[in-house]
């Protein structure tokens, strides 16, 4: 198990439930990409104190972990694959939308979350983040895609960058 997805023993049978939701609409309506960011921020609730997924359903705040988790990915957006309506997504949960949006703000706001967000990006959307390659080196906003490679390498090694660009191949 990866350290994302650790929670406290008294959080394990609801993080265990909430998965399971996820698990089961994103492997039917989304992806595994989906389904893991989603587990990563239910783990991450339940490792909040209090946590929130204490009281609730679990269909519930799985419905507002997959919402948040598409709304700072533009699942909404018809260019992107896999995409759906938000709306959609509420209604094939089978929670209602006024509900799952206040759980999506709710979580939004204790994790401070908000669309581009570097933390939440689907691993096939890091490259095309602005948000995860813009650095502050010394006073200036910058893109380090563009740096030389050593600048790269520093950056990754000091866990500010998910990859060395310079080295990945398409």
């Amino acid at each position: 198990m990866s350290d994302k997805l650790k929670v406290p023993k008294a959080m394990q049978p609801v993080f265990d439930a909430v998965s399971a939701v996820i698990d089961q609409f994103c492997r039917t309506n989304l992806n595994e990409e989906y389904s893991q960011v989603s587990r990563d921020l239910a783990a991450a609730l339940c490792r909040k104190r209090p946590s929130p997924l204490e009281k609730g359903k679990p269909e519930q705040w799985a419905c507002a972990c997959v919402y948040v988790i598409g709304s700072a990915n533009f699942l909404h957006d018809k260019t992107q694959t896999p995409h759906m309506q938000l709306g959609k997504l509420c209604e094939l949960f089978g929670v209602g939308k006024s509900t799952a949006t206040a759980k999506a703000r709710s979580i939004e706001k204790l994790m401070n979350i908000s669309y581009f967000d570097s933390r939440w990006t689907l691993p096939s959307r890091l490259d095309s983040n602005p948000f995860v390659w813009m650095l502050n080196v010394n006073g200036f906003a910058m893109d380090i895609r563009t740096a030389p490679l050593e600048l790269q390498e520093e950056a990754f090694q000091r866990g500010l960058i998910p990859f060395v660009p310079g080295r990945r191949t398409s």
